[in-house]
């Protein structure tokens, strides 16, 4: 997913999208555990999409909280 793209969607959106891809990282864990899983790369792949959800979203926060004190 693009950064421009997580920028125009809504802050539940989101959220929403964090939690469904924290519920994909812990499915990939299980298949490791398991031995079903063969792309480990989509560990790195699922951490930076949180990362970037994450940062998007504390972005918004900041700039909400430097408008009020304004």
């Amino acid at each position: 997913m693009k950064t421009a793209d997580i920028r125009n969607m809504s802050d539940e959106e989101i959220r929403s999208r964090i939690d469904d891809t924290h519920q994909e990282l812990m499915n990939l864990r299980f298949q490791v555990i398991t031995g079903q899983l063969t792309d480990t790369s989509r560990f790195k792949r699922v951490r930076r999409q949180i990362a970037q959800l994450e940062t998007i979203l504390r972005q918004r926060e900041l700039e909400r909280a430097q408008e009020g004190e304004a």
